[in-house]
């Protein structure tokens, strides 16, 4: 089983406290839903672990398999498994989709020699599961690329890598329902006792096909409480102005289960 522990992680951007204390298990085999309001730390969370240099750790650690990662450089991070999915996904001029996915592979495992058979084989099975033109594999990566489009390339590239765990940071994102059910069929197809998954949104659509196996709310830059699919129904049915409106999470935590 592989674990990442996040303990009493503290984070600052420019001098302002944005994480204030996160504590979270991920287990492989599980994956995990983040929601909060706006400004609450959950895309810091994940540009945190990912090393952001824009963000300055201050406190806590975050252990992949026993390895503090807070302590390793990005490429490094990606070795041991981590992989982000972005927000906004990131156009790259000149480099094709199919190189861009085979250079990943061979920076991710050095070891390996990559074999161009089996590499292009998958590379297609995985683009015929997710729906997508296989014309994409000589376009440059999310050039011209739709919304839609750039997060099921986000899929692709976690079904090509096969991390350990996978923060994805609101995938779900200016998704239409078509492209919401692949989306969401491709993270699913990667459930297994080798991989867990962090989603991070606001809503619950995505979560009704994902279906996660805990649930947490963020909220100034706190965990302020965990449980299942009936928190996600709370939140549906009170809107995050409940949470607003709640002086201290003591009360917050009384009002969700209370």
């Amino acid at each position: 089983m592989n674990i990442l522990e996040i303990k009493n992680l503290k984070a600052e951007i420019e001098g302002k406290p944005i994480l204030r204390g996160i504590n979270l298990t991920l287990r492989s085999g599980e994956v995990h839903a983040m929601m909060g309001p706006n400004g609450s730390g959950k895309s810091t969370l994940a540009n945190v672990l990912m090393g952001h240099p824009d963000y300055r750790v201050t406190a806590g650690e975050a252990l992949l398999n026993g390895e503090n990662i807070l302590e390793l450089d990005i490429p490094e991070r990606a070795r041991l498994g981590l992989f982000l999915a972005f927000q906004y996904p990131v156009e790259i001029p000149g480099v094709t989709v199919g190189k861009f996915l085979k250079r990943s592979l061979e920076a991710l495992r050095p070891e390996e020699r990559v074999n161009m058979t089996e590499y292009i084989k998958e590379l297609r099975s995985s683009m015929d599961f997710l729906e997508m033109d296989q014309n994409f594999i000589n376009r440059n990566l999310n050039e011209g690329f739709s919304g839609g489009e750039k997060k099921r390339m986000e899929i692709l590239q976690m079904m090509m890598m096969k991390p350990r765990f996978a923060v994805m940071d609101e995938t779900d994102s200016g998704l239409d329902m078509d492209a919401l059910k692949i989306v969401s069929k491709g993270i699913n197809a990667q459930r297994d006792k080798d991989f867990g998954g962090l989603i991070i949104t606001h809503y619950q659509r995505i979560l009704d096909h994902v279906k996660p196996d805990h649930v947490h709310i963020m909220y100034q830059g706190e965990i302020i409480t965990s449980g299942g699919m009936e928190l996600i129904k709370k939140l549906e049915d009170k809107g995050y102005n409940w949470l607003n409106e709640t002086v201290t999470a003591g009360e917050i935590r009384e009002a969700v289960y209370g």
